[in-house]
């Protein structure tokens, strides 16, 4: 009936009958109402009590009675084509008036389903585009880049083995392995633009910087590996989330370490001589002269070791 403050609290006033008279339904007879008249009558004279069962509870959605619904999609079964399917049964069988809404999780899987490509293409050009401005050339950034597709099949295959679906944990981990997989990529390619510099060939800069970084990318790679391992095979309460991005960052980080030692090399000699046949590289005169022969001899003979 009415509220009031006290010691910088509201309190609401409520208007009750004693205990002995609201003890049973029947009480509720014994109140009086005012007539149109201003006369008190009894509510025993305009009501009629009688038991029955309803819902404990009765939840609202937008204002609408609703129910909640929860499910999990079936072993192998994506959670998008776990939605498509509760959508299309929740069409054919619910009759006219009453309709369903997604909310949580689903809601937010619905509205960014069509979202994961944009946000990858847009993840790739800002790599590309932040290397382009390192390097001051659109070379290198896609020789760096074209181990991507390494960390791709990684991730996507480790998902495939354990029985994974392809969901938004999996595509977070794909952005994610676009620069993870390009650091042991950009460690190869600076140290041989470096020893091309120095006089070295494209064949000998790409086997050196291969040497010479492979104690830095494997020493970063396994301390990664070592910290993705956990999510992989986590357990407990939202296992399932920690265990599809662990294993797609796993995986592909894995696959792309492993091959990129080997492929980079080889994609930087290709691309590089082809830039140079058809885009000779500008000369400067001083900057050869300044050059030491016996740096220059040293390194060519380690790689004439190595071939």
């Amino acid at each position: 009936m009415n509220d009031f403050s006290l010691d910088q609290r509201n309190y609401r006033v409520y208007i009750q009958a004693d205990q002995q008279f609201r003890s049973k339904p029947d009480d509720i007879q014994q109140l009086y109402v005012r007539s149109a008249d201003n006369q008190m009558i009894s509510l025993s004279n305009l009501i009629t009590i009688r038991p029955t069962t309803s819902a404990q509870t009765i939840t609202h959605y937008n204002l609408y009675r609703s129910i909640s619904v929860q499910g999990n999609a079936a072993p192998g079964k994506s959670s998008g084509q776990a939605l498509q399917s509760i959508g299309e049964t929740a069409r054919q069988i619910f009759p006219p008036g009453m309709g369903f809404e997604w909310t949580g999780t689903a809601l937010e899987e619905v509205e960014s389903g069509g979202q994961a490509p944009l946000i990858f293409g847009i993840g790739l050009l800002m790599v590309f585009l932040v290397l382009a401005a390192q390097y001051e050339s659109y070379v290198d950034p896609i020789i760096i880049m074209l181990t991507i597709p390494l960390a791709i099949l990684g991730a996507l295959g480790a998902q495939a083995v354990r029985g994974f679906a392809n969901d938004a944990y999996c595509q977070i981990a794909l952005v994610m392995l676009i620069g993870l997989a390009s650091k042991n990529a950009i460690l190869i390619v600076e140290y041989a633009n470096q020893l091309r510099e120095k006089g070295l060939t494209i064949v000998q800069a790409a086997i050196e910087a291969a040497q010479e970084r492979l104690r830095a990318i494997l020493m970063t790679s396994i301390s990664g590996l070592v910290g993705f391992f956990p999510l992989a095979i986590a357990t407990g309460a939202g296992a399932a989330s920690r265990q599809s991005l662990g294993t797609a960052i796993f995986g592909g980080y894995l696959i792309s370490t492993f091959l990129s030692l080997f492929l980079v090399p080889l994609i930087y000699i290709i691309i590089k001589t082809l830039n140079d046949r058809f885009v000779p590289p500008h000369k400067d005169p001083h900057k050869d002269s300044h050059k030491d022969p016996k740096e220059i001899e040293r390194h060519l003979e380690s790689s004439q070791q190595v071939l």
